[in-house]
């Protein structure tokens, strides 16, 4: 059986919403009464805007999501294909690899699709306001023999592990979520996000939300310097204690992220078009090669290092050879690590901002990465671009694209 390149046609994604559920008083995120199915049918719909009749010929539906309970429950692929009524004979798949999800989904799209010359809609959606984090009540995560067995902690507690272990301060962290902040800001000023994100709307197509919701112009670093540290209290739980003992050479566990250094709890789903070539479709990138990693799962939030490294070994490339990059904002610790480990240039790193102003819908965020960098890549007329994600439990991946 013959593989054939796969190409990417399009890539749309929503605003983000606060990931908020309406409680008393206080109302809910924009999105928050929205199902999830009727995000990705809108998605699939503006999509068949731009390129009409690609529904009828879409072989597979593959989406990412993590909390797969309640509203997100009962198979959210197959749900959204029912929704956006694609054609009964469509594959569907829904997977959960953490925070890596949207980025898996794309990539098992891509593969399918090479086989059987056909099209493939991929991405993600996760609605934070109706199925927190960590809704699922694993055992993984709250029994403490389970705990203890298996190493499990809170992801952020792995970023300040890196924190701790690199010296990494807090003015650093906050430096960089200071410049998330201004350049996501910026980007939507200057129209960078209109070509790609489409308004979210209700089942009556009423929008909702037009823009993303958690970006914070008006944030200072004076105003993140005095925002405490927040996870030590967690730390003491017993997660320190474990981590010093895979970590024998630490004495003692920093704790420098505050909440502004972690990426807010987000509403959003995201989508891409992907195929073989197809004579009355125009490609906008072709994808080159995809790679997902392992590693430490307490350290956990290095996993998409190895994915660098793996996949630059692969294409025999440097990291000069990278025009751009999207590297997931998992708190502020990995992506201030990234620029110090490996002499990226930050005007080529996030360059309209990331999840630590726009939010975190982890099972969609693989997918909004790749479509921010699709876009990008145009934007500044580069070739070649990376996505890198990582996940708690010490998952990783990366995607290497380039324009056609």
């Amino acid at each position: 059986m013959s593989v054939q390149p796969v190409y990417i046609y399009d890539a749309l994604r929503t605003p983000r919403a606060k990931g908020r559920a309406a409680k008393g008083d206080r109302p809910g995120g924009a999105l928050s009464g929205v199902a999830p199915q009727t995000l990705v049918a809108g998605l699939v719909n503006a999509i068949e805007a731009r390129h009409p009749e690609v529904k009828s010929r879409t072989s597979r539906l593959s989406l990412g999501c993590v909390g797969q309970i309640g509203s997100q429950g009962g198979h959210i692929a197959l749900v959204s294909r029912l929704a956006a009524k694609l054609p009964d004979n469509t594959a569907v798949r829904t997977l959960n690899n953490n925070c890596v999800s949207g980025l898996s989904a794309v990539m098992d799209a891509a593969l399918w699709t090479e086989r059987d010359s056909g099209l493939a809609m991929a991405g993600g959606v996760e609605m934070l306001s109706q199925v927190g984090f960590l809704a699922d009540k694993a055992p993984y995560y709250s029994d403490p023999q389970t705990i203890a067995d298996l190493r499990w902690a809170p992801p952020v507690l792995g970023a300040e592990l890196i924190a701790t272990i690199d010296g990494i301060k807090k003015s650093e962290l906050d430096a960089f979520t200071h410049r998330s902040h201004q350049r996501a800001h910026a980007a939507w000023e200057r129209g960078f996000y209109d070509s790609h994100v489409v308004p979210g709307q209700d089942e009556a197509g009423e929008t909702l939300i037009a823009r993303d919701a958690l970006i914070r112009p008006q944030m200072t670093l004076e105003k993140l310097a005095a925002m405490p540290p927040a996870f030590a209290k967690q730390g003491a739980a017993g997660f320190d204690a474990m981590m010093l003992r895979e970590h024998p050479q630490l004495t003692a566990i920093n704790h420098v992220h505050s909440v502004a250094n972690c990426p807010g709890m987000a509403d959003g789903a995201a989508l891409i078009l992907l195929g073989t070539k197809q004579e009355d479709l125009t490609p906008r990138a072709r994808i080159v090669d995809y790679i997902e990693t392992s590693s430490d799962p307490v350290l956990q939030l290095t996993a998409g290092f190895r994915a660098i490294d793996a996949l630059l070994d692969l294409q025999s490339l440097s990291v000069a050879d990278i025009d751009r990059w999207e590297f997931m904002e998992a708190f502020a610790a990995p992506p201030v690590k990234f620029l110090r480990d490996y002499a990226v240039d930050p005007d080529c790193v996030n360059v309209n901002g990331g999840h630590l102003a726009m939010g975190h819908p982890m099972g969609a965020t693989g997918a909004i990465l790749l479509a921010a960098l699709l876009c990008e890549l145009e934007t500044s007329d580069t070739r070649r671009g990376m996505v890198v994600a990582q996940a708690g439990g010490g998952i990783g991946a990366a995607m290497l694209i380039e324009r056609v």
